[in-house]
């Protein structure tokens, strides 16, 4: 979807924010109706930018699952796109912007090693991204000190 602007990009992160955020709230914080909030939320789902709605876990409650790390390096001018979908994405727990040979570095999530493969397959398929790379979390052997775990 080429016609992502900044309301739609606000509105997408205030929903990796807090999903469950009433429409009303929505639009309030963005200063727009709640009709304009309904209907670029039904835009952003048909598109397929917005793929579902999903639950966060403390790391430390997370204790099913995998998790993973991708490395994304993104062709030419599609960084906007690119970052949308990522952000619309429900095994993308979190998207950082990188320098180096990587563009970006998303943390991954999913239930089973088959949902992992259906979580890289989506963001494979998404338009401007270029290559990827993937390392499964296997330990932690240190926490940052203001850690949930």
């Amino acid at each position: 979807m080429n016609n992502i602007d900044d309301i739609d990009q606000r509105l997408i992160a205030m929903l990796r924010h807090n999903a469950r955020e009433s429409v009303a709230t929505l639009a309030a914080r963005l200063g727009v109706a709640r009709g304009t909030v309904t209907n670029r939320l039904r835009k952003l789902e048909d598109n397929g930018v917005i793929v579902g709605y999903t639950v966060r876990l403390r790391p430390a409650a997370a204790t099913v699952g995998l998790q993973a790390w991708m490395s994304i390096t993104i062709e030419g001018n599609e960084a906007r796109r690119v970052t949308a979908s990522l952000l619309g994405e429900p095994g993308v727990l979190a998207l950082h912007a990188t320098n180096g040979q990587w563009d970006l570095l998303a943390e991954l999530h999913a239930d089973s090693p088959a949902d992992l493969s259906r979580v890289l397959e989506r963001i494979r398929l998404i338009k401007g991204i270029r290559h990827t790379e993937t390392n499964i979390h296997l330990e932690t052997l240190r926490a940052a000190p203001n850690s949930t775990e």
